[in-house]
Parts: C-alpha cells; sequence; structure tokens
C-alpha cells in the first residue's frame, strides 16, 4: 500500500518521503480502516519541520491525526464495529473514556503511533469514532483534533450556556469549530483576525463581534470594553496572546490555553490571573472517544459543516504544498487531504 512517512524533519519537508508497505492486518481488538481522507493540523507542522518543535515525537512515523474512512475488516474480538462502518481516526488512541490520564495520552497518532496519512491504517476498535451519516468523509477527517478539542473546552470541561461570551483567536481550525460549537448553544462570540475577508466569514458563521487585531493592536482591551469581559477565551496563540486574553476575560472566567503558535518562550503577569481569579488551563490529550461520540451526535442534531478551506490531492508535491499552505496560515478552517 501506498503511504507516507516523516523520515526526518526538515524545513522545506523534505523529509516527508513517500513509501511502499504492506497492507496492515487487524489485530483481535482491532479495526482496519481504508482512508479517504485526512487533514492537518499546526502539530503536525512542528513534527515535520526542523524549525519548529514537538515533544514526544518519534521518526520515522506515518504523520497526521486526523483521518476518515471505511472499516473494511474486524479482529475476531471486535463486535462495536462492522465492516462498511464509516469512521474517524484516534488522536489518542488509548483513551476511550473517563478522565484524562498519563497512560491514555502516552499514545499519540501521528506522532509515536503511526498516523492517517496511508491508504490503510489499523486501530483498536474501541478507539473509532464512528461518524455522522451528515458529514463526508473530507468533513469527518477535520474532526479528530481541531474538532474534538474545541468541543472539550466548550462542552465538557464546562457548561457553555447561551449567556456566555466566547472569545476567539484567529479563524483556523480549532477556532471555527469553537466559533461554530459556540453559536450552537447560543453563546455569543467575538472573533480576532488579521483578515478583514476571514472575519467577514466568521459573521456569515454566527460572529457576533468581529476585530481585526493588525488594526488594533491593544485587542485585549477593545474586547473587554466592548463586552464586559468575556467567560471563555480559545486561546491558540501562546506567547503575545495570553496577556491580552487575560486582559479581555471578565472576572471568574476561563482561559483554554490550546495552542502555541507564536512560539514556546513568553511571559505573563499573574496580577490580572489572581484579581479576576480567572481559570486558566492548559488542553492535552485532546479528548476521549466517549467524548468523541458526544460531540458527533451534536454535530449530527446541529447540522454543523466543518469549515474546509481546501482539498489537496495524495502525491507527493500535494503533500508538502499542503504542508507549506497550513504553514504560511492563509488558511481558515481546515486543509485536507483526499485519498479518493
Amino acid at each position: 500500500m501506498k503511504a507516507y512517512e516523516v523520515q526526518e524533519s526538515s524545513s522545506d519537508y523534505s523529509g516527508i518521503v513517500e513509501v511502499e508497505r504492506d497492507r496492515p492486518e487487524p489485530a483481535a481488538d482491532e479495526a482496519l480502516v481504508e482512508i479517504r481522507a485526512a487533514s492537518l493540523n499546526y502539530r503536525d507542522l512542528s513534527i515535520a519541520n526542523s524549525d519548529l518543535t514537538y515533544p514526544g515525537a518519534e521518526l520515522p512515523v506515518i504523520p497526521l491525526s486526523d483521518g476518515a474512512g471505511e472499516v473494511t475488516a474486524v479482529g475476531e474480538d471486535v463486535q462495536r464495529l462492522s465492516e462498511g462502518d464509516r469512521v474517524a481516526t484516534p488522536f489518542a488512541p488509548d483513551w476511550v473514556d473517563g478522565p484524562v490520564a498519563p497512560e491514555k495520552i502516552g499514545r499519540t497518532t501521528g506522532g509515536n503511533s503511526d498516523g492517517a496519512l496511508a491508504e490503510y491504517v489499523t486501530f483498536p476498535a474501541d478507539s473509532l469514532a464512528v461518524l455522522p451519516d451528515t458529514l463526508s468523509y473530507e468533513q469527518g477527517a477535520t474532526l479528530s483534533c481541531a474538532g474534538l478539542t474545541a468541543w472539550r473546552e466548550l462542552h465538557e470541561e464546562v457548561d457553555l450556556t447561551a449567556d456566555d461570551t466566547v472569545l476567539v483567536l484567529g479563524t483556523g481550525g480549532v477556532s471555527m469549530f469553537a466559533l461554530q460549537f459556540a453559536t450552537m448553544r447560543g453563546a455569543d462570540v467575538f472573533v480576532t483576525s488579521s483578515s478583514d475577508e476571514k472575519l467577514e466569514r466568521a459573521r456569515e458563521l454566527g460572529a457576533t463581534w468581529t476585530l481585526n487585531y493588525e488594526e488594533t493592536p491593544e485587542w485585549g482591551e477593545a474586547v473587554r470594553e466592548e463586552t464586559g469581559g468575556v467567560d471563555h477565551v480559545i486561546e491558540v496563540g501562546g506567547p503575545g496572546t495570553l496577556e491580552r486574553s487575560v486582559e479581555a476575560a471578565d472576572f471568574d472566567g476561563h482561559v483554554h490555553l490550546i495552542g502555541v503558535l507564536s512560539g514556546q518562550d513568553g511571559q505573563v503577569h499573574p496580577g490580572p490571573i489572581l484579581v479576576k481569579g480567572l481559570t486558566v488551563k492548559g488542553s492535552m490529550g485532546v479528548g476521549s472517544r466517549a467524548m468523541f461520540d458526544r460531540m458527533n451526535s451534536a454535530i449530527e442534531a446541529a447540522a454543523i459543516e466543518p469549515v474546509i478551506d481546501r482539498t489537496f490531492g495524495f502525491e507527493p508535491e500535494d503533500i508538502r504544498e499542503a504542508y507549506r499552505y497550513v504553514e504560511d496560515g492563509s488558511h481558515q478552517g481546515k486543509v485536507v487531504i483526499s485519498l479518493e
């Protein structure tokens, strides 16, 4: 079968190499999935790019945690899945249910365990979430990391209500899912971006307020003045944005620290966190399969359609171009690779 490996990290993604592998056979508790589509996250760039860092990656590895496909065979002990089921791949295949624990997130798809950028993959059957009938394979391939992260932060870690306000930074995959999951509950959402075109699209998706942060560098203060302070911040930047996110938050608010797109270094003064009584919590492991199931039920009930910016092919230059496109940061929502 055709697959891709990150054999070494490189600034131009030349270390992503097409390989030929034997088609895997499922173990007794596994399912074999024919992958139809996969999608990229910033994490995937940090594994393949020598200018970035991702702790815990083990090369060579088949990359990408996010994929969707059809079950083509199951092991002898598998009962919850059957041939023909449409499923999404797991980020943390050992986290099926319950609270997060180190042993549940020690193995990560596309990091230290082979991922979705291959024609066929095997996973523990209990780790695979069944896709809603309302979604295509391309849409289903966006859910495993970005979708589930946003869902967990707004609907598992807290009980978001229509009275809440949410600040979403940027218009990447996690941010667009957060916008959709928040508006699904009737919450008011504030979206920031450097692109007026992306902000217009965010308003079409339900954003109550938008702000161009290049035109308003002190956006934390501006958000607080407009809203009185938000209840939740989906913080994907890290250094350079976290301080302003704290400024934008209301008393007793939550700052959900999901990403560090602006780098690893930075300082945040603890004073405003203490004075406001804020909860600043990091998100690790994405989410369990049980959370995935609940998210999929909500997506189907609300007829949510994941935001896909662009779809690439399955040839070597297509793959590298997809990585470069995500690195450029001009996308809105998710970038997908189609195997069909």
